[in-house]
């Protein structure tokens, strides 16, 4: 597996929705906690995100002023070429890119219809069903 571009943030400034690396899995956060600091220490911040790709949930604890890794994610659409059991075969629109994607779970794809996907390193998820 390839890992994907990322780039560095405050940990005090991630907000829910955004998304972060945590045990090198890409995650987006659902809820932040701050912390006031305490006579002998500084303020943290309780992250609790869940995995991307696999739907499980992650904590993350640091301090509000450390730096955190972020994932640089790439969103794009591609028209699905067949539907091989829990695979599809997607085609990426505007590269046109053949590549496999574990058929989600919660979506009804169809081939010939279009997607939009979600990408980091190796790692792709259909989001959503484009309608044109």
């Amino acid at each position: 597996m390839v890992d994907g571009e990322k780039k560095f943030t405050n940990a005090g400034s991630l907000k829910p929705g955004s998304f972060v690396l945590i045990e090198g899995t890409v995650c987006q956060v659902k809820s932040v906690d701050k912390s006031k600091p305490g006579k002998h220490g500084s303020a943290k911040v309780r992250i609790m995100a869940f995995d991307v790709f696999t739907d499980q949930k992650r904590n993350l604890l640091k301090g509000t002023g450390v730096d955190v890794e972020v994932p640089i994610i790439k969103r794009s659409q591609a028209q699905v070429v067949a539907i091989m059991g829990s695979q599809v075969q997607l085609m990426d629109i505007e590269t046109y890119e053949m590549f496999n994607s574990p058929k989600p779970k919660n979506l009804t794809v169809e081939q010939g219809g279009n997607v939009e996907y979600i990408r980091w390193g190796d790692l792709i998820k259909v989001v959503r069903i484009r309608s044109e």
